[in-house]
């Protein structure tokens, strides 16, 4: 089978797009780019999205073992991306992990030991929303964790990462930055719109009071975590579409994949009716129509 470019499809439909923003050349650095429009997105979106299915059937196909990590802080949009690249992948394949609060009885294990049966066996992906980095973050700004235990951590984490790589489990770390405006402009969302309440918790809310302190911790992390076999990859998150399709974009770009396109389906013919008769429909409960 002939090799195929990831993302051909993608530079080629770019290229039939109508320029809406200044080429990139004419960007200063540091100057932020105009907003993405919508259609402009989803059209780009769509052609990522296929990529990956296909880059999920490689995985299968091969027995790759991936494991991708999302940090960062609140309201950053892990959550967003995640979704973002699920949505069309089979659940089976591709799992997402988002652990809660341990339990006293996890408090007294080995720290990693909660997130080992959770690592993905052959033809696997999973997206852990915020992982065993939390020890280095939330732990350690808001005092959850004793200084020994933070610092065994910061010991132990480049190590517990490399014997994951040395077992054939492939890390990649995302890093999502948000500015401290754009923070609590997603905060005041969220607390205007009733649907989202739950994604904000009064600790979202204090760990805003140390964001200096998460910057330090943030810091501290990636000079011991930053190893050559598992990087952290750092995204500007200020821009959620740009975010989602640059992360998609680089994600796609850490897999040498081909296209395991199946040929199309057709679809049999429906079986003869050989004088089936339906049971009444008033013996059935049927979910009132009320719109």
């Amino acid at each position: 089978m002939a090799k195929k470019s990831r993302n051909d499809d993608i530079k080629i439909e770019k290229k039939k797009q109508p320029v809406e923003k200044k080429p990139v050349n004419q960007i200063k650095a540091g100057e932020p780019k105009p907003k993405m429009k919508t259609k402009e997105y989803e059209e780009i979106l769509s052609k990522l999205q296929i990529e990956l299915v296909k880059l999920q059937e490689w995985i299968k196909f091969k027995g790759i073992k991936l494991v991708i990590i999302f940090e960062g802080r609140d309201a950053a949009g892990k959550g967003g991306a995640i979704k973002t690249i699920t949505e069309c992948l089979n659940p089976r394949f591709a799992r997402v992990v988002a652990l809660g609060v341990p339990t006293e009885k996890e408090k007294t294990q080995w720290y990693f030991q909660r997130y080992v049966p959770h690592l993905p066996a052959a033809g696997e992906m999973v997206l852990f929303d915020r992982s065993w980095y939390n020890r280095a973050g939330v732990e350690r700004v808001m005092g959850f964790c004793t200084d020994a235990e933070y610092e065994e951590f910061m010991r132990s984490c480049p190590e517990f990462e490399r014997m994951l790589v040395r077992s054939g489990i492939m890390v990649i770390k995302y890093w999502f930055s948000v500015s401290d405006e754009e923070q609590e402009r997603r905060f005041q969302a969220r607390i205007d719109d009733p649907t989202k309440h739950w994604k904000l918790s009064p600790m979202d809310l204090e760990a805003r009071t140390k964001w200096v302190e998460y910057s330090k911790a943030k810091d501290a992390m990636f000079q011991h975590t930053d190893i050559k076999q598992a990087l952290w990859y750092v995204i500007n998150a200020d821009d959620k579409k740009r975010a989602r399709l640059n992360m998609i974009h680089h994600l796609l770009s850490q897999i040498h994949y081909e296209d395991l396109t199946p040929v199309t389906l057709k679809l049999p013919p429906r079986q003869q009716d050989d004088g089936y008769v339906r049971p009444p429909m008033t013996d059935q409960t049927f979910v009132p129509e009320v719109y």
